[in-house]
């Protein structure tokens, strides 16, 4: 499903009245039928009172059509006005005059009395402002959050900025959003998507063709996107047909981490998985993955040195993928073999230690000679390309994408709502996945997904957003089961075949509830 910015659906619109014909006063009405139906499943269908608060814009005028719907549905209605009624002109001023006509009571700005409704409409400010929220309409986002009444935003949240999820002061904090034709970026990235609630996407009549236009660069991975993409197994293939991955990864201390990348690979269809380790921790390795096939190699200190690139080369020219850096540490020795395999040509994951021994050498990676992905968090990213991970987090999506471009390859940005990104701008938002995840080792499961759907033959774009939504699926099904508070990254590992049965299966849900008439 594409995700438009601020500027893409405004273009949308334009499109769909000046190329299409369709009037805006249309497009309005089908909007406010729409948040009213949104509004009857909030409310759950019961009689009640609803305010809603209404800005001078077409978001205002979307809120006042959805008003004048419940009233016709025998609710009381009051518009509450950011100014005085004679000064909503254009189609503002259009609905508010027929809400009125229809029995919907007037009331400027009387935040005293929110708490009194039984849901509350925001329709102050849509996809177009930029924050922070002043005087009455910040007194009203204030007000409404702290009546205790549940909030039905229109299109977005107001205070909510389209683009990147962040509030610029105050914002609404609704139970539920509906917006219109296409979710927003920043409904679906945090804080964003925990102020919107439930995301109810709106049909409002656009044609098919331009909620589906290639030009908008964001996408929200869907199941069926990941259905149609994972490998299918014919009834006569074996081993062979699903590739073979290598793992180069561990050192003392850190023998879980080689470990869970191969439970990952193998756990995800890959048909072998070999192990390259150091040989200090190989006795220990070997015990803990038994369908994987490990093999010690140099090391000094207990960590990978130079001298084991050889019998690395050897194992990577057998391979159709490769993930290295879980668990290696930082050394002269990791940074040597690092370097070495983004020479080689093999389709390459590169992940943790990996990546922090060429911390401020994003050249280096932009001078890969194969297939590359990268699986960052936002620490080990801002590192890579000199940043804070502040600012990484300031706005994901813009960072992935500038990494992805710089670096010239996949970059899966983990974190809540993990964003894959690619060198030509195309990015994916992933939403499957749970605070559960904040636990050590599931990362290293995520890597070794990503280079097992690699050696399976999907493009590296697909193999990081497939994987990355799996992963994420396969921690929601424990946490259906007992919450989010233990999950362990091996139980995430063991859990894929059931996401990926799910999934294939038709059974997975869609990330947003579609409205239609």
């Amino acid at each position: 499903m594409r995700v438009p910015t601020s500027a893409e659906i405004a273009a949308l619109d334009r499109t769909a009245t000046d190329t299409y014909g369709i009037p805006v006063a249309t497009l309005m009405e089908q909007a406010g039928r729409r948040v009213a139906q949104g509004a009857l499943l909030v409310l759950g269908r019961r009689a009640g009172r609803v305010a809603v608060l209404a800005g001078k814009g077409n978001n205002g005028g979307d809120g006042l059509v959805a008003g004048r719907a419940l009233r016709a549905h025998g609710l009381a209605v009051t518009a509450v006005l950011i100014a005085p009624a004679d000064e909503y002109e254009g189609e503002a001023g259009r609905t508010l005059a027929e809400a009125r006509a229809a029995g919907v009571e007037l009331s400027e700005a009387s935040e005293a009395a929110l708490p009194s409704f039984d849901l509350i409409i925001d329709a102050l400010f849509g996809t177009g402002f930029r924050g922070p929220a002043r005087g009455i309409p910040r007194a009203l986002i204030e007000a409404a959050n702290a009546s205790g009444v549940p909030i039905l935003a229109v299109d977005i949240p107001s205070g909510l900025d389209a683009d990147t999820g962040q509030p610029d002061g105050p914002a609404i904090h609704a139970v539920a959003t509906v917006t219109m034709g296409l979710p927003k970026i920043g409904l679906l990235v945090y804080p964003g998507a925990e102020l919107a609630g439930t995301i109810y996407v709106a049909d409002i009549g656009y044609p098919p063709e331009l909620v589906d236009d290639a030009s908008i660069r964001t996408q929200l991975v869907m199941p069926e996107m990941v259905r149609a993409r994972f490998p299918a197994r014919p009834p006569d293939s074996h081993k062979g047909s699903y590739g073979r991955s290598l793992v180069v990864a561990g050192s003392v201390g850190f023998t879980g981490a080689a470990a869970l990348a191969a439970l990952g690979a193998l756990r995800s269809g890959a048909g072998l998985v070999t192990l390259c380790v150091p040989e200090a921790v190989y006795p220990v390795v070997a015990g803990l993955v038994a369908e994987a096939m490990p093999r010690p190699v140099d090391d000094d200190g207990g960590r990978i040195s130079a001298s084991a690139w050889g019998v690395i080369r050897e194992a990577a020219a057998r391979a159709d993928a490769v993930a290295v850096g879980p668990g290696l540490g930082v050394s002269v020795g990791v940074q040597a073999v690092v370097e070495h395999l983004l020479r080689e040509g093999r389709p390459l994951v590169v992940d943790a230690d990996a990546l922090n021994v060429l911390a401020g050498r994003a050249d280096a990676l932009a001078a890969a000679s194969g297939p590359l992905v990268i699986t960052p968090h936002p620490g080990e990213l801002a590192r890579l390309v000199g940043s804070s991970a502040a600012d990484i987090q300031s706005d994901r999506l813009a960072a992935a994408r500038a990494a992805a471009s710089r670096c010239r390859c996949v970059v899966v940005l983990k974190g809540a709502r993990t964003i894959v990104a690619q060198a030509d701008g195309d990015a994916y938002i992933i939403p499957t996945g749970n605070p559960g995840m904040a636990s050590g080792g599931m990362g290293d499961v995520l890597t070794g997904m990503i280079a097992s759907l690699l050696g399976q033959g999907l493009a590296a774009p697909d193999a990081a957003w497939v994987a990355a939504y799996l992963h994420g699926l396969a921690a929601d099904l424990i946490a259906e089961e007992r919450g989010v508070v233990g999950i362990l990254a091996s139980e995430v590992a063991h859990r894929l075949p059931a996401a990926i049965a799910r999934v294939r299966g038709g059974q997975q849900p869609d990330p947003v509830i579609h409205v239609r008439g």
